[in-house]
């Protein structure tokens, strides 16, 4: 697999090496070992998957310490818009953000650690959606962001708001100024 570290540190692009021929393909993953040596200690617990139509715009989703979590995601049907926003206070890239296209065609994954706000925007008819965490869901502790915060100005690509299909919660979230957040900023 290839690691390549985003323009925000900690968030990592990871593309696998996949082998093909006429029969399909093959590839790896998730290989503990080596994300261990080359993102660090990060102990997965639970695999999630989620199905979503063309539109649908799922985030910014995070859940406070002492349950946040760190994902790994993936698209195995579809393709998808991915987001991650740093939400750390004092973090020099407080406020920004990190977008890839994740698709089964290209099969990259995106890393975000702890302290980050995450969404996605469904581009193609059906995405398939899959994610580890380090922490389960913990509803008590899970909080969003608006999806369209002024602050933050995700590009998502979207040329019909009303063609924009959220949750009653995350249509309700708070901006960034206004969310409960307990994440700090360490070096």
């Amino acid at each position: 697999m290839t690691y390549k570290e985003t323009t925000i540190p900690g968030v990592w692009i990871i593309e696998p090496k996949v082998f093909a021929d006429q029969r399909g393909y093959f590839f790896e993953a998730f290989k503990q070992e080596e994300f261990d040596s080359i993102v660090g200690g990060v102990r997965f617990v639970q695999d999630n998957e989620s199905c979503s139509s063309k539109g649908v715009l799922r985030g910014l989703h995070y859940q406070l310490a002492p349950y946040a979590q760190s994902k790994l995601v993936r698209v195995i049907k579809g393709c998808v818009l991915d987001v991650a926003v740093d939400i750390r206070k004092g973090s020099p890239t407080y406020g920004k953000y990190v977008a890839v296209e994740l698709s089964d065609e290209n099969k990259r994954q995106l890393f975000i650690p702890q302290g980050f706000a995450h969404g996605f925007h469904v581009l193609s008819e059906e995405a398939i959606f899959t994610y580890k965490v380090d922490n389960p869901y913990m509803p008590s502790h899970e909080r969003g962001i608006r999806y369209d915060d002024p602050t933050i100005q995700v590009a998502w690509g979207i040329t019909d708001p009303a063609a924009v299909n959220l949750s009653v919660k995350d249509t309700q979230a708070p901006t960034l100024a206004e969310a409960e957040n307990n994440f700090s900023y360490k070096r």
